[in-house]
């Protein structure tokens, strides 16, 4: 893997909420995820990247149901033709939402995926768009998780450093795992003809 893999066109930032980065059910460093995904933010706007803020949207008494202080996003959204929100139901951010339609419209054909959790929603969100055969870089200090607790009779508790990097190991190696947010660099997506 080089230093500074090629640029991306658009980012995805999977599921900033206010419940799983603030309070008593903040990811372990969250402080850190939060001031990297803002930075990739800042420089995807920048240069002029897609950059789609992906919201779950959890069931009724979820800490993440929608309308709660919880499900809010964290960072600010400048809506406008290359920033939008896409609200989801499922782990997988193109499951039955409309953002494959979005990329393609954009002719975004590489992107980077940063957020949480990193064993749910970023990685499911990431394999699905490998899948569709974009490039993904996922910067490794970008996406958290909560430890797993201990489960008695199967296993200790499993740290969340750990969680994040089997999350990863299990995308294979067709995605681009980047050790740091600072090495994805970004561009403008293609101009596409209109349909």
């Amino acid at each position: 893997m080089s230093e500074h893999p090629p640029p991306v066109q658009a980012l995805l930032v999977v599921d900033v909420q206010r419940a799983f980065v603030a309070g008593d059910g903040a990811v372990p460093g969250a402080e850190r995820l939060l001031a990297r995904t803002a930075d990739l933010i800042t420089r995807a706007r920048a240069a002029g990247a897609l950059l789609v803020h992906l919201q779950n949207d959890g069931p009724p008494g979820a800490e993440d149901e929608p309308g709660t202080p919880g499900w809010e996003l964290h960072h600010a959204v400048v809506r406008g033709p290359d920033e939008t929100v896409v609200r989801k139901e499922e782990d997988d951010g193109f499951e039955g939402t409309l953002l494959e339609r979005l990329l393609e419209d954009r002719g975004v054909t590489a992107l980077a995926v940063c957020g949480l959790m990193s064993e749910m929603c970023v990685r499911a969100t990431a394999q699905a768009a490998l899948s569709r055969d974009h490039r993904v870089v996922l910067p490794h200090d970008a996406h958290a998780t909560h430890d797993i607790p201990a489960a008695p009779g199967i296993a200790d508790a499993v740290p969340a450093a750990v969680v994040s990097r089997v999350a990863e190991w299990s995308l294979g190696s067709d995605a681009e795992v980047v050790p740091r947010a600072a090495q994805v660099r970004f561009t403008r997506p293609p101009a596409v003809p209109p349909r």
